[in-house]
């Protein structure tokens, strides 16, 4: 049976001899503990300390750390410690611990401001370049999976596409119709607050009708589906990933852009278009209501200020916009899915990542139309 530690402490004329004796290993490690505490002040008022370990029976990492704790304790202050009377089967063990931290981490040299800059705008560049690299590889097995489904036209997961479908388009709806009735009612407010002062009111409609079928309408719901399923796309993407159920998919046989992918980017294709058109035609209603109670124009002579200002090329503009904003955010969710890691944090992070990637392609995707159709003349 292992004998209970022991420590005890004899200072004689400024030297602290420490004999260690019985079991120090984890076991005790609550009754170790207290010893080293208990003779820490004599450690502190000696000049010189001496471990004797001749006494212990039993030991482990454990109790050689608490020793060699003690140990660097003096050496720490400028006294002298030594340790004698260690058997031959732990002195392999004593020299180990007695090697742990013992290097003081190198200083990082002092980086030139300028070189430091440069040298994050290149990391930048490349991470720009990495991720245009994932966006076209995702793009090229959407088009390659797309091109196998028209071949076999039954491969397609029709059911998934359905279920897909309905949460993106159907389920988004009142969250679509809410946020776009109250911009198009806020710009009208805005508008006939402003134009008012010049006594332009009817302008207000040219103003609502356009921005709202042109680029606000297509824009901001574009944005909140980013946000809405972009996010979902990128998490569940990445906990399979995660739980290794893409992989699994590969190993029987199956392609995992065929099966999860293809159906998704569908549905977000079919569904951005439509709920483009509800949430402009929100948009229009809530800046009628506004000009209706606020500016005091009626609902006929809104309406035919609109069919005087607003033409079909305006509402074709946003709705053509649509399809290809659509195809952005389901390749940037879905790739960003994939590079999940191992851990909550990576899906986090990559969830974030997916969602800015997102807003800020289609933000720059709506400006390139911009300059696209003011060139063509639309």
């Amino acid at each position: 049976m292992a004998s209970p530690p022991e420590l005890t402490a004899t200072p004689s004329g400024g030297v602290l001899e420490l004999r260690p004796a019985g079991s120090w290993t984890a076991t005790n490690v609550t009754t170790l503990e207290a010893l080293s505490d208990a003779v820490a002040p004599q450690l502190d008022r000696s000049k010189t300390v001496k471990l004797d370990m001749a006494g212990v029976r039993e030991l482990d990492t454990l109790g050689a750390w608490l020793l060699e704790k003690m140990s660097r304790r003096a050496s720490s202050a400028g006294r002298d410690a030594e340790m004698v009377g260690v058997a031959d089967n732990y002195a392999g063990l004593i020299e180990e611990v007695r090697q742990v931290n013992r290097r003081n981490p190198v200083p990082a040299p002092a980086q030139n401001p300028v070189l430091a800059r440069i040298n994050d705008v290149g990391r930048s560049a490349v991470g720009a370049t990495e991720d245009l690299a994932v966006f076209l590889q995702m793009l090229g097995s959407l088009f390659l999976a797309l091109f196998c489904t028209l071949r076999r036209p039954r491969s397609l997961r029709l059911t998934s596409l359905v279920y897909q479908l309905y949460r993106v388009g159907w389920q988004a709806i009142p969250i679509v119709v809410l946020i776009t009735f109250l911009i198009g009612a806020i710009i009208a407010q805005q508008g006939i607050f402003h134009f008012r002062k010049f006594g332009a009111d009817s302008y207000v409609v040219d103003m609502v009708g356009i921005l709202v079928l042109r680029e606000l309408g297509v824009l901001i719901v574009a944005i909140m589906v980013a946000g809405r399923s972009g996010s979902a796309y990128t998490a569940e993407l990445g906990s399979m990933k995660m739980r290794e159920e893409i992989d699994a998919l590969s190993t029987m046989g199956l392609d995992p852009v065929e099966v999860l992918i293809l159906p998704r980017v569908i549905a977000l294709i079919c569904a951005l278009p439509i709920l483009t058109f509800i949430g402009s035609m929100a948009a229009l209603y809530g800046g009628g209501l506004v000009a209706w109670f606020y500016g005091g124009m009626g609902p006929a002579i809104f309406i035919a200020r609109l069919h005087d200002v607003v033409s079909v090329t305006h509402f074709e503009v946003g709705l053509i916009k649509a399809p290809f904003m659509a195809l952005v955010i389901g390749i940037v969710a879905c790739s960003e899915g994939l590079r999940v890691k191992g851990s909550a944090e990576s899906l986090g992070k990559q969830t974030t990542t997916s969602v800015v990637k997102s807003i800020f392609l289609v933000i720059v995707l709506d400006g390139l139309f911009a300059i696209f159709f003011a060139l063509i003349g639309m």
